[in-house]
């Protein structure tokens, strides 16, 4: 089964053994997990593409004491900003070396595009070059004493981070996590998600191969409860960083509570997007369908609810429903293919059950609704799906579905559409068309999100803070104070006066 898959997603190009790594990356050891062999699978197909031994509460204590030696054993700790730039700059140089072959094993795990996952790996790439730059040029400060002393503000490593990612962009999460946290001295555990395991196992090889010191990262394939229970509430670990479903995410805030541990929390969403009135419409209709589309929608932050001024919606929608009929949906190998298979058949079957639910709330399906046919039918394929004529308390409006299915509800005026668009738990991304720059302005600062796109969207930049507000999570990843995310603060005084302090009264 891995024979064939590869064959037919690599062409035949690539040696197995090169690519395909199922043993976990325990200390610095190549070694099983001691736990179950689970299989992953090829959603395009069903075949099996590898077959991987899960790790156990045994094996994340084993790489959690490596890690402490190995922060202090390697030099990690007391090594120079510019030398452990060095090591990242590497791993960003081998990751697009191997980018072709991170890319196409993506594929394989994941469903997704080859186009989206060459973008994930050049991502994964840039994230090292731009920690690596950042760390060489991140300053300390010396503040403003108030008294006979000089004042120094220093940051220090926490210690050992654990990294926990999620299935739908592997290799560019992992490195939005590893990267920041190795660069602020850190040692980190990572988990990657249950269904997709491959690429952060090559991941942690190319770590290998670039010099990261043994022991500093582990990486440990196994289940969220097992494995990433036991990283959270292990007592050594300083700091947790998790993307992933919003329940999960209240889970780990509860036992990091118990340890007063900091952590940042990456959630879900059900992000507006909006048309008014004097919109682009070609700007408009591209954007949306990549905002919800792409990704096969399996996005946190994928446009998933649409809202178009009462003024143009039936013109707008007629070329919105349109264009996304004559999406291309089919396999992930072909450069035609712009909407792929999703991660897992049971995840696919989630998806159909949300429309079905709309279905009995309602709604109108103007497209899609169902499984493809011929070919694809094996695969764990959804349609492109716009919903209409729902009402404003419908669960599809208000639950993540993390998939293809967009919502679309009409808007008088400004008023009623911020009402509409921050009536929602989450708060990650918005997205806002119009050629009124101060309307987009007054819009972008009343919603109630972490991100805000105009005329634009889904395009990121690692040099750009990101995070979510109200239940799309705490915290941000990305940017230069990214390094401060992993780092704690510390405070040194230094006496400079001669005299001793009045209040000893010596004689």
């Amino acid at each position: 089964n891995v024979s064939r898959s590869l064959n037919r997603y690599m062409e035949g190009k690539i040696v197995i053994r090169d690519i395909i790594e199922t043993r976990a990356y325990i200390g610095g050891v190549w070694r099983n997990g001691a736990g179950e062999a689970v299989d992953s699978i090829n959603p395009v197909d069903g075949s099996c593409v590898a077959t991987v031994h899960h790790c156990t509460r045994d094996d994340v204590e084993e790489a959690i004491a490596s890690a402490c030696r190995a922060q202090t054993e390697s030099g990690w700790l007391d090594m120079k900003a510019h030398e452990r730039a060095k090591i990242l700059h590497a791993v960003g140089h081998l990751i697009d070396r191997h980018g072709d072959d991170i890319s196409r094993l993506q594929t394989l795990d994941t469903g997704k595009t080859l186009y989206e996952t060459r973008a994930l790996a050049a991502s994964a790439a840039n994230t090292f070059r731009f920690y690596a730059a950042a760390l060489e040029t991140l300053e300390d400060s010396m503040t403003p004493a108030r008294g006979d002393y000089l004042t120094f503000s220093l940051h220090e490593p926490i210690g050992i981070v654990g990294a926990i990612t999620p299935w739908n962009s592997p290799i560019a999460s992992d490195a939005q996590k590893v990267a920041p946290a190795l660069a602020a001295g850190n040692a980190v555990v990572l988990k990657p998600a249950e269904w997709t395991p491959l690429v952060s196992l090559l991941f942690a090889r190319i770590c290998e191969q670039a010099g990261v010191p043994k022991g500093l990262l582990s990486v440990l394939p196994g289940r969220g409860r097992d494995i990433g229970a036991a990283i959270v509430e292990h007592p050594g670990v300083g700091k947790v960083s998790f993307t992933g479903g919003t329940n999960t995410g209240y889970t780990i805030a509860r036992a990091a509570a118990e340890k007063l541990m900091p952590i940042s929390l990456e959630l879900g969403g059900k992000s507006p997007t909006i048309v008014f009135e004097d919109a682009d419409i070609d700007l408009a209709v591209a954007g949306i369908m990549f905002g919800i589309f792409s990704s096969t929608g399996q996005s946190c932050i994928a446009g998933s609810r649409l809202f178009v001024h009462c003024s143009i919606m039936d013109a707008f929608m007629e070329r919105l429903v349109s264009a996304t009929r004559a999406l291309i949906v089919g396999r992930p190998d072909s450069s035609d293919t712009q909407v792929s298979s999703m991660v897992a058949h049971s995840h696919r079957d989630s998806v159909a059950a949300y429309v079905e639910i709309a279905r009995s709330e309602g709604a109108d399906i103007l497209c899609g609704g169902e499984i493809p046919g011929g070919d694809l039918s094996s695969g764990a394929f959804y349609l492109p799906t716009i919903l209409a004529g729902l009402s404003a308390d419908s669960r599809v409006l208000k639950e993540e579905i993390f998939g293809p299915v967009l919502a679309v509800l009409p808007f008088e005026n400004e008023e009623d559409l911020i009402a509409q668009a921050n009536d929602s738990v989450y708060g990650l991304a918005c997205g806002i068309w119009t050629e009124d720059m101060r309307r987009a302005w007054r819009v972008a600062r009343k919603v109630e999100a972490g991100t805000v796109w105009v005329n634009t969207y889904k395009q990121f930049s690692i040099s750009t803070p990101f995070g979510g507000w109200k239940l799309s999570g705490m915290g941000t990843e990305k940017g230069r104070e990214g390094i401060r995310n992993f780092q704690r603060q510390k405070g040194v005084y230094i006496g400079m006066g001669d005299a001793p302090i009045a209040w000893a009264r010596l004689t």
